[in-house]
């Protein structure tokens, strides 16, 4: 598995919305401009968010977007499902039932299930807050004289 780099600047955008959470309508040029992505890139990501809720918008001058929960309400895997699709090793995992026919003798299924589990679970216990938290951490540990 492989993360794109629509996963990884959809994650950016998110945290920098999740950064800024008390700013107000946070205008795309400017998470563009803090992030150092282009902002046509970040225009192709956002239907992604409006479409699951996970983002409100307003338009006009004081115009931009805001996470619609608190950041502590979003995981990594979720974020990174509505991106990628899915987040399974091996395509034959990506149906319910399994989709190989040769599934029923297939030695390597149960290491890649387990594979997949732990992917899904470590990916689903990190929040936006954990990933806050974490590099308020970092910087707190890392001033200078």
């Amino acid at each position: 598995m492989k993360i794109s780099t629509k996963g990884r600047y959809a994650l950016r955008m998110l945290l920098d919305l999740a950064e800024h959470q008390n700013c107000g309508f946070i205008a795309l040029k400017d998470i563009a401009e803090r992030q150092n992505i282009s902002k046509k890139y970040l225009e192709q990501i956002i239907p992604l968010f409006n479409k699951s809720g996970i983002l409100k918008t307003t338009r006009g001058s004081q115009g931009g977007y805001q996470l619609s929960k608190t950041p502590d309400k979003y995981t990594v895997g979720n974020i990174l499902r509505l991106t990628e699709g899915s987040l399974s090793p091996i395509t034959c995992l990506e149906q319910d039932p399994i989709g190989c026919e040769r599934s029923s003798q297939c030695s390597m299924l149960p290491i890649w299930q387990g594979l997949s589990r732990v992917i899904n679970e470590y990916l689903d216990n990190i929040t936006l807050q954990d990933i806050l938290d974490q590099q308020k951490e970092h910087y707190a540990n890392n001033y200078i004289i």
